[in-house]
């Protein structure tokens, strides 16, 4: 069974401030349309896809000493998480600077 909205209803629906002002632009006719929103729509889309890319974990092969990685595991085990997990979060803390390193 196919039911109209009833106009009534949709007016009468609660906004938010920022809703309500909203409306209130769209009403004064205060939006106009991007005139390069074919592009727009494109630059906007490829930017969330790079963004939904660098969330995503990439596997990757490393050596390393066994004395090195024997101590990691023991440091991991002491905090209750994977191994892995704390390489992880030193790669994450080195690349975004909290953690620095002395060669």
């Amino acid at each position: 069974m196919n039911k109209k909205l009833d106009k009534k209803y949709l007016d009468e629906t609660p906004l938010d401030n920022y809703e309500k002002e909203l409306k209130e632009f769209l009403d004064k006719g205060e939006f106009v349309s991007d005139p390069n929103f074919k592009e727009t729509k494109k630059m906007l889309e490829e930017a969330a896809k790079r963004h939904i890319e660098l969330q995503e974990s990439k596997s990757i092969t490393l050596r390393v000493k066994k004395k090195d990685l024997i101590k990691l595991k023991a440091r991991a085990a002491r905090n209750n998480i994977p191994y892995q997990t704390l390489i992880g979060l030193l790669i994450n803390h080195y690349a975004e600077g909290k953690t620095k390193l002395t060669l």
